[in-house]
C-alpha cells in the first residue's frame, strides 16, 4: 500500500515537487528586488499579451503531443494481440501434431515478448529485437508441411505488424515534437519570469502571489509537455508523467509461459 501511494504521488505530483524549489527561488529574488528598489517596470497590456501568446503556444504544443500519446496508448494492446495470434497457431500445431518444433516456436514467441519488454526499457537494442522477429521466419518455413499456407500468411502479417509498430515506437522515442516550438516557449517564459522580478504591483503581497502562481503554471506546463512527448520513457529517471502501461504484453507472456509449463 505504501509503495502504491508513493508511486501515485510520484506520477501525479512529481513535476510539481520538482519545480517548487525553482518557484521558491523566483519568489526570493522578487523579494530582494522589492527591498532593493529595483522594480522599475509597470504592468501593462503588452506584458499580459505576452502571457496570452505563451499560453497559446503551450496549448498548441500540448495538442500536438497528445495525438502521439493517444496513438501510443494502443501500442501495448496491439503488440500483445499480435503475440497472442502468433502463439495461437503454435498451440494448434502442438495440440494436433505434437510437433517439437511447435513447442520450440512457442518458446521463441515468449522470448520475443520478453525481448520487447526489455527493448521498451532500453535494455535491448532495436537491431537485436528485429533479429528476434526475423528468426520467426525459420519456424514459418518449418510449419509448411504441418499447416495450411493461409495460416502461415496470417502469421507473416502479424510479424509485419509487429515490425511496423516497433519502428513507430522507435520514431516516437527518438523524435522531439517541434523542438523550435519548445525553444520559443522556454524563451518567452524566461523573459516573462525575468520581467516579473522587476514589475511593480501593489500591494506587494499580491505581486508575490501572482508571480509565484504564473511562474509555477508556465514552468509546470513546459516540463509536462516535454515528459508527455515521450510516452515510452520507462528507462528515463527524469520521466515524471505516467507512461503507457505495458501490462498487456507482460500478461500475454505470462499466460503463454503457464501454457508451456503444462506441456
Amino acid at each position: 500500500m505504501i509503495s502504491k501511494m508513493s508511486h501515485l504521488l510520484g506520477s501525479r505530483w512529481g513535476i510539481a515537487i520538482k519545480i517548487l524549489p525553482l518557484v521558491l527561488v523566483i519568489v526570493v529574488l522578487k523579494i530582494f528586488a522589492h527591498l532593493l528598489g529595483w522594480e522599475f517596470l509597470t504592468l501593462n497590456s503588452l506584458f499580459t499579451a505576452l502571457i496570452s501568446a505563451n499560453v497559446f503556444l503551450i496549448g498548441f504544443l500540448i495538442s500536438g503531443v497528445l495525438v502521439d500519446y493517444k496513438e501510443s496508448e494502443k501500442v501495448p494492446g496491439d503488440l500483445a494481440a499480435s503475440l497472442e495470434a502468433l502463439a495461437d497457431e503454435g498451440k494448434i500445431i502442438l495440440e494436433a501434431k505434437q510437433s517439437p518444433i511447435a513447442q520450440e516456436y512457442l518458446m521463441h514467441v515468449v522470448k520475443l515478448g520478453r525481448t520487447l519488454l526489455g527493448w521498451f526499457y532500453k535494455k535491448v537494442k532495436t537491431t537485436e529485437l528485429l533479429d528476434v522477429i526475423e528468426r520467426l521466419n525459420y519456424y514459418f518455413l518449418a510449419f509448411e508441411p504441418l499447416t495450411q499456407a493461409n495460416f502461415i500468411v496470417r502469421l507473416k502479417q502479424e510479424q509485419n505488424l509487429i515490425r511496423k509498430t516497433i519502428n513507430r515506437v522507435h520514431t516516437i522515442r527518438e523524435t522531439t515534437f517541434l523542438g523550435t516550438g519548445y525553444a520559443i516557449v522556454e524563451l518567452i517564459t524566461g523573459i516573462l519570469v525575468f520581467g516579473f522580478l522587476f514589475i511593480r504591483i501593489e500591494p506587494f503581497y499580491e505581486s508575490l502571489f501572482f508571480i509565484a502562481f504564473v511562474s509555477f503554471m508556465l514552468i509546470y506546463m513546459i516540463f509536462f509537455i516535454k515528459d508527455l512527448d515521450n510516452p515510452f520513457g520507462y528507462a528515463e529517471q527524469e520521466s515524471l508523467v505516467e507512461d503507457v502501461s505495458l501490462q498487456p504484453v507482460s500478461q500475454g507472456c505470462e499466460r503463454l509461459e503457464r501454457y508451456l509449463s503444462t506441456k
